[in-house]
């Protein structure tokens, strides 16, 4: 009957349109992802061009003068230029290590270890890469244990430690306290810095990106997402807060030892591209 075809035609019409605005949406969600790519390619084109090249120039340039038979370097002069080299070394294998955990990150590949450990045993580790004397430990030996992997817990810490350290005035250690906040233990690290506006405070955890008025060379820009991203993989939290009277106070979130496990979220490509 003709009602039966208009009722049927009215059908299609809508199913046609569903199926369109389904279409549109998947090829929206595909520009937006190959867009990201590409701006993920381009930062780390510049990260790779400038920031690994910085420390390699630097290396290059104290192994050719050391080789240089022109020169009879004084023991000090010698001592000097491996000190410079070490430093190098050191500054391209913690790029290069923040660029690996991230493509592990991006493509799902970090699988935690988790076994209980006393805090205070991984944090002192994570201190390796900043001066002597630029940050202040508060972690109670009465914490309770935490139930994480120790491997990548040191790597969040060292890069979040590392960040407050490179932002903090002179004179103004890094504050490291610990607390336990009913079945989590929670890990404040506290700078009196320039601090960050509440609409960048997300924005800081994103890939290759430097809040501020950070200098050339001071790092890919992946130290925080890489924290985050190992934080979540454990089944914990990394914010980012003001710090009373200036500066910024990251809050890093562990499940107790004991504690039931909560459905953990690892990160989430949109939220940790590479």
């Amino acid at each position: 009957p003709a009602e039966d075809r208009r009722v049927l035609a009215a059908f299609a019409a809508q199913a046609a349109v569903v199926l369109d605005r389904r279409r549109l949406r998947e090829q929206a969600g595909r520009a937006h992802a190959l867009a990201e790519g590409n701006r993920i390619r381009t930062a780390l084109l510049a990260a790779v061009s400038h920031d690994l090249r910085t420390p390699l120039a630097g290396i290059k340039a104290a192994v050719s003068s050391l080789r240089s038979e022109d020169v009879e370097w004084s023991p000090e002069d010698r001592a000097e230029l491996l000190e410079g080299i070490e430093a190098g070394a050191d500054r391209l294998d913690h790029l290069v290590g923040n660029l690996l955990d991230m493509s592990r990150l991006h493509t799902g590949t970090v699988t935690p270890l988790i076994r209980e450990i006393d805090l205070d045993e991984v944090v002192p580790m994570a201190l390796g890469g900043v001066p002597e004397g630029s940050v202040a430990l508060d972690v109670p030996e009465t914490l309770p244990m935490v139930a994480v992997d120790p491997g990548l817990l040191e790597r969040a810490m060292a890069n979040v430690i590392e960040n407050a350290v490179k932002y903090s005035p002179p004179g103004r250690p890094v504050l490291v306290a610990a607390s336990a906040l009913a079945d989590r233990v929670e890990v404040r690290v506290v700078d009196r810095g320039p601090g960050v506006p509440d609409e960048a405070k997300d924005h800081i955890f994103e890939p290759f990106q430097r809040h501020g008025d950070a200098p050339r060379g001071a790092g890919v820009g992946l130290g925080l997402a890489v924290a985050r991203g190992f934080a979540e993989a454990m089944g914990g939290t990394l914010n980012a807060e003001d710090t009373p009277g200036g500066g910024l106070t990251m809050a890093l979130t562990l499940r107790a030892a004991g504690a039931p496990a909560v459905a953990e979220e690892t990160a989430q490509p949109e939220r940790q591209p590479s």
